[in-house]
């Protein structure tokens, strides 16, 4: 695939990686380059509630009882939004399936459309370095700028370097205990699809802990072969 031109079959690309891996930021590359679309869950789930569809409304009737939406009901609002236009390059899938049965709900889904899986790539992280580099972020308060305890603090200590302001802010769950336990449910969770996609041969490891912009050559050239 070179460009937005699609393929005979359009890529079907699912990103694996806990949090702070940097898939978001190495999908909206992606998208860019190839005019993929990233499909999130959460985004998804908003979308279809917004949109009022059969399955929006399923799953606002689920949420408002403070349940967890099915995996029929994702798998449905997925089904309806691979019949948009915008997806006919292709496609890029955060946080779904994020089990081994979801897997094979979306297999059985790809196949009805006569498509499959073209890659799965695991973002591979060091633990210890990912605690240190989340548990270190914070932001400006006013303009949002990110800064890091040591990778990037502000030029003049205690102002941002982008706005002046003085006053900034840590996410609550950006401490080591809670990061480490988030890693920990991650791989948990992670490892029945890393071994459900390893025995059908589409699963590839890309080292995530170097620079953005080598990370995201790897994983061009994977979409330039899907």
């Amino acid at each position: 695939m070179d460009g937005a031109t699609p393929n005979t079959q359009s890529p079907v690309l699912i990103l694996l990686g806990p949090p702070g891996a940097g898939k978001g930021t190495q999908a909206r590359m992606l998208q860019d380059q190839f005019g993929l679309v990233q499909l999130s869950t959460g985004d998804l789930l908003r979308a279809a509630v917004a949109a009022g569809t059969d399955a929006g409304k399923a799953a606002q009737s689920v949420m408002a009882a403070g349940g967890l939406v099915s995996d029929d009901i994702v798998i449905n609002i997925l089904r309806d939004r691979l019949g948009d236009d915008d997806v006919a390059a292709g496609i890029i899938l955060d946080g779904f399936p994020r089990t081994a049965a979801q897997a094979e709900a979306l297999d059985t889904l790809l196949a009805e459309q006569g498509q499959s899986i073209s890659a799965v790539v695991s973002l591979e992280v060091d633990d210890a370095a990912m605690v240190d580099r989340i548990s270190g972020r914070y932001t400006c308060a006013n303009c949002g700028e990110g800064f890091h305890d040591t990778f990037k603090q502000p030029v003049e200590a205690g102002k941002c370097d982008s706005c002046g302001s003085e006053e900034f802010k840590r996410r609550a769950d950006d401490n080591a205990a809670t990061v480490a336990s988030r890693l920990e449910a991650y791989h948990a969770e992670t490892a029945p699809l890393i071994a459900y996609y390893g025995a059908q041969g589409n699963l590839q490891s890309v080292p995530a802990m170097g620079a953005i912009d080598d990370i995201a050559q790897a994983l061009q050239q994977i979409v330039r072969s899907a």
